[in-house]
């Protein structure tokens, strides 16, 4: 029996917009889902550059307008992994057109646009969900797990960090991530550190966080000897309080040499502890006290950890970055069909987003700030 098609819609071509077109394309050999995606339409900056992405990542045809994408009848999903300022008025369209919306992180440029989006999708009761792809890893839904379980006791302390290298350099270019509207190293990649918080402990209260600009200037376009001030953070430190008592730190760094995909974590409880990082991503360690003076012991993703067993029956080998999106995809496309809530939702991403304003806030006060 053939599957109902679901028409892709997808903003920008990029480094994340290949990821989701890849997703698209593979999740129907991967998991059993209801129905069958199939890619519309893609929409870029120029009608050149956005009929060359269609024919390389697969799509039908390409355009030069989003709105046009989004208007179009074939389309069913909008995905937006444009330059944060412009998710808004997709998703609104979107919205409005009664379309799933599947958005990249972060939701927009502030907390309060972004529940003005959150209650737009709600009011209009479409499907929704924001791309923090690291949630969906086997690994993280294990730590949760054995956290919930009460393995390591009562968490007492949680340290995370995401860190990277690709604005270590000086002469890195001017970019809307480097414009005030893209928010820093904090709102770019902190997110994902501050989602995966929320995810594992629970709702942040309260934050003293301090933000660094390593690089005062920046080219304003490649190659340019024109330089461009830079207001925004390349490294803010943080500390924080759980709703639940726990206390934390979180660091987002864009520019931290040597590290090229440091989004890492470790919990301690009262009978044990976890540690994660994502440059070994297939791994998971756990520290209990009711082995001894041990160490940490080492989990390796496999079969027995869903869905890793979609896509291999062997354990060791491996999934990989773009085998989160697959996962998230599933669960967008599951949710489009009736099966099941998505998550994180725009919601989700809305007190992520107050969560980083209220650390922007702090750094300006010199003071905790409450949630």
């Amino acid at each position: 029996m053939r599957k109902p098609v679901v028409g892709i819609g997808l903003v920008g071509s990029g480094f994340m917009g290949r990821c989701h077109a890849n997703a698209f394309r593979a999740v129907s050999g991967l998991f059993d889902i209801a129905v069958e995606p199939a890619l519309r339409v893609l929409a870029d900056a120029t009608p050149e550059l956005a009929q060359q992405a269609a024919g390389s990542l697969g799509f039908e045809r390409g355009t030069g307008d989003w709105k046009t994408m989004v208007a179009d009848e074939s389309v069913d999903i909008v995905a937006i992994t444009a330059p944060n300022v412009m998710h808004s008025p997709i998703a609104h369209a979107a919205i409005a057109a009664g379309k799933t919306v599947y958005c990249e992180k972060p939701l927009s440029t502030t907390a309060a646009i972004a529940l003005d989006m959150t209650e737009a999708a709600e009011a209009a009761g479409v499907v929704n969900l924001v791309g923090f792809n690291f949630l969906r890893h086997p690994m993280i839904g294990l730590a949760r797990e054995i956290i919930a379980s009460g393995e390591i006791g009562e968490v007492t302390g949680f340290r995370g960090r995401h860190a990277e290298n690709y604005m270590s350099d000086p002469d890195a270019p001017h970019s809307f991530r480097t414009d005030p509207q893209g928010g820093g190293a904090l709102a770019d990649i902190g997110s994902h550190i501050i989602s995966m918080a929320r995810y594992l402990i629970g709702p942040i209260t309260q934050v003293q966080a301090d933000c660094q600009t390593l690089h005062a200037t920046r080219p304003t376009h490649p190659n340019s000897a024109e330089r461009t001030p830079v207001f925004v953070d390349d490294m803010t430190h943080a500390l924080i309080r759980f709703e639940n008592g726990v206390a934390g730190s979180l660091e987002a760094n864009w520019a931290a040499t040597a590290r090229n995909m440091d989004l890492s974590w470790e919990i301690t409880g009262t009978n044990g502890a976890l540690a994660f990082s994502q440059e070994q991503m297939n791994e998971l360690q756990l520290y209990s006290t009711k082995r001894g003076r041990c160490g940490y012991t080492r989990i390796e993703a496999g079969p027995e950890h869903p869905p890793y067993g979609n896509f291999c029956p062997a354990p060791g080998h491996h999934l990989g970055f773009n085998d989160l999106k697959v996962i998230e995809v599933a669960e967008l496309l599951t949710a489009h069909a009736g099966g099941a809530k998505a998550g994180p939702d725009f919601r989700e991403a809305y007190e992520v987003q107050k969560t980083v304003e209220a650390m922007h806030a702090s750094n300006l006060s010199r003071q905790w700030v409450t949630i």
